[in-house]
């Protein structure tokens, strides 16, 4: 029945073994899904995982950062809010090993591993445009997020590339959320449809619009061909068979852990931009077309 005092170990060895993860919404399940992968990547070298949901706003994701500083974490992994974070946890991010995942933060002096966002919503946007289509529209971007504009940049490019014109009808709800996606896309489906193709700019907000869909009679792919952005595990399943542009999520969480592991047990100083590359997965949500139609 013996139980180890960690607290008194932590104690001789100046190390608690535990790896803070800060995610803005544990309830989404892209985050869901790192944090799974980040878990099992940092258990198998001997840490522990205390995760934190910071919630929909700065100042609780400061006030988890202060919390987890306070239990001794040996490092932090932060999935940021928003592309404000770095400056709301500036203060303290010299007081612990920090490493960003999943939001670019650019020319900031902070270690992330982040996908190439614009390459995917590139690819997402050839695919639509090889099947044939000329209309598609960008769905779901949401404000304040350097992720989504740079999906959104990406959309962009292709359409200058294959002479397209951009159409957004965009989200004013703070994160992506199925909910929030069925909302913006019964808004979307009061009017006549203008489009043949919608590139959500999450799979969160794709679900949403499939079952918007399918309460309105909008046959997808039949009407409307739709291609998400994540690739989270219910996209795969029969029933939706989402087409859509895969994050290696397994990849980023362990490189992130490793780029920590680094910092903790070796002092390394200085900071690594790690951008790793989106695929395309094709499944069911989209149809060929006849552009000269």
């Amino acid at each position: 029945g013996y139980t180890t005092n960690f607290v008194a170990r932590s104690m001789v060895t100046k190390r608690t073994n535990l790896i803070g993860l800060v995610v803005p919404s544990v309830d989404n399940q892209f985050m869901s899904e790192l944090a799974y992968h980040a878990e099992v990547s940092a258990r198998a070298h001997g840490y522990n995982i205390m995760l934190c949901d910071s919630g929909p706003d700065l100042k609780q994701e400061k006030t988890v950062f202060k919390l987890l500083l306070g239990r001794q974490v040996d490092g932090i992994l932060i999935v940021p809010q928003s592309s404000k974070s770095y400056d709301n946890l500036k203060s303290y991010l010299d007081q612990v090993p920090t490493v960003f995942l999943s939001e670019n933060l650019r020319s900031q002096p902070q270690s992330y591993v982040a996908v190439d966002n614009s390459r995917g919503t590139y690819l997402g946007t050839q695919y639509l445009y090889e099947l044939g289509h000329r209309d598609i529209l960008y769905f779901g971007q949401r404000p304040g997020s350097t992720t989504h504009q740079l999906r959104a940049d990406g959309y962009m490019k292709a359409c200058h590339e294959f002479n397209l014109t951009p159409h957004f009808f965009n989200s004013e709800y703070s994160r992506s959320s199925i909910q929030g996606g069925y909302q913006l896309a019964k808004e979307l489906f009061r009017k006549p449809l203008d489009c043949t193709a919608v590139f959500a700019a999450t799979d969160s907000n794709a679900l949403g619009m499939l079952t918007a869909a399918d309460e309105m009679g909008i046959d997808i792919p039949g009407h409307l061909s739709l291609i998400g952005f994540d690739n989270i595990s219910a996209t795969a399943l029969s029933r939706i068979d989402l087409t859509t542009v895969d994050q290696p999520k397994r990849d980023m969480a362990v490189q992130a852990v490793d780029m920590l592991r680094d910092k903790i047990e070796n002092g390394t100083q200085g900071y690594v931009h790690q951008i790793l590359l989106p695929t395309l997965i094709q499944r069911g949500t989209c149809r060929k077309l006849d552009p000269s139609k």
